[in-house]
């Protein structure tokens, strides 16, 4: 499922989540190179990605894995890789990972942030984001491999649209057909797919690709999000948006 809009509507426009795009995209552009250049892209991915053997010390120094094109990664120690976690979440391994991350980031975000306010926003994606991390490192804390990407923050952000909106109708391509189906069943779904899919690493542990953020960096970020929503929403943002959509969409209810 593809999410393109909702029934949501938002009283502030929504600042840090446009910011949040231009970051991204920017880094894709200044830093990655917009992925025209495989060397650049392998070396942003693998300098600057999370590596849990890295940040655990479990994986040994000089550990190689292939990145493609006779392209590999080493493990190292070097002292930023204690930064990787943040620095990750701002880099993608290309063009697809980064425009799907940000199609969710915009149809939820937007809608999360004017909910908590701008800086509770910033704070609560930041903190699902390092969550993500750290429930991938807690998986396979071995890991040579690099893992970047915004999916773990924004599946926070997921999480916390799923507790405050549940029934909040999301429009979505299925397939070659567009739907509206309520955000409870589009973002159970959604978990649902990420659990079926990272339980069978619990007892065999498969590395994830460079390519994208590893599954249980979703899992994580997700429940981080459910759990930290309370502490971040302002019950205020959420009663006035709640009472709008009510008058705009009464059928939804």
């Amino acid at each position: 499922m593809i999410p393109i809009s909702d029934d949501n509507p938002t009283l502030r426009f929504p600042v840090v989540t446009v910011l949040l795009l231009i970051a991204l995209g920017l880094a894709w552009v200044l830093v990655q190179g917009a992925g025209f250049d495989p060397v650049r892209l392998a070396a942003t991915v693998c300098n600057l990605g999370l590596v849990p053997g890295e940040i655990t010390g479990q994986a040994a120094v000089g550990t190689a894995v292939p990145l493609g094109m006779g392209l590999y990664c080493v493990v190292d120690r070097e002292p930023i890789n204690i930064l990787t976690p943040l620095l990750s979440m701002f880099l993608h391994g290309g063009w697809a990972h980064l425009l799907g991350n940000g199609l969710f980031l915009w149809v939820f975000g937007r809608n999360v942030e004017d909910s908590m306010g701008r800086m509770r926003f910033l704070v609560f994606y930041l903190l699902c984001g390092l969550a993500a991390a750290m429930a991938q490192i807690a998986i396979d804390p071995g890991s040579p491999a690099p893992m970047v990407g915004a999916s773990g923050a924004i599946s926070g952000v997921l999480g916390a649209y799923l507790i405050l909106y549940p029934r909040v109708r999301v429009h979505v391509f299925v397939g070659f057909f567009l739907l509206s189906l309520p955000a409870y069943f589009v973002l159970l779904v959604w978990i649902g797919l990420q659990l079926l899919s990272g339980l069978p690493q619990v007892t065999s542990i498969h590395h994830v690709t460079s390519s994208g953020v590893a599954v249980w960096a979703h899992i994580g970020g997700f429940f981080a999000g459910v759990l930290l929503v309370k502490f971040f929403a302002n019950p205020e943002m959420v009663a006035a948006r709640t009472f709008i959509r009510r008058r705009n969409y009464p059928t939804h209810w």
